[in-house]
């Protein structure tokens, strides 16, 4: 069946810089256009970033844009999203997602309702 799996959380200073990676199985990672949201306590799941299935479009919310990057390794199944200068306010759980309704299409999503298959999540806290 489809796993998304992420890794890379942890706690870091403010101004500090995390990697996470999303590793996929159970389907053809190279197909589908893929996303990361996060979720701070109290507040609903948020958009974060997306990228389309060739990696050649990527999209961000303003909030992290200039800071945060996505990439992806489709050779390795992996999606990645690294975060640079974080702040206090990044504090969430990050989740990956992929949307498998769409094979090879242009774009990516930014809403959550765009995607269909979802990791379990991983944890950033940064300390001010």
């Amino acid at each position: 069946q489809v796993q998304l799996v992420e890794s890379g959380g942890g706690l870091v200073q403010a101004g500090g810089s995390l990697r996470l990676s999303c590793a996929a199985s159970g389907c053809t990672f190279s197909n589908y256009a893929m996303g990361w949201f996060r979720q701070a306590p109290g507040k609903e799941r948020e958009f974060v970033a997306a990228i389309s299935w060739s990696g050649a479009s990527t999209y961000y919310a303003d909030s992290v844009k200039g800071r945060f990057t996505i990439s992806r390794d489709n050779a390795k199944n992996t999606l990645y999203l690294q975060l640079n200068s974080l702040k206090p306010e990044d504090t969430a759980v990050y989740y990956c997602a992929a949307d498998m309704r769409r094979i090879r299409m242009a774009g990516a999503g930014t809403n959550e309702r765009a995607y269909d298959y979802w990791g379990q999540g991983t944890q950033v806290t940064v300390s001010s």
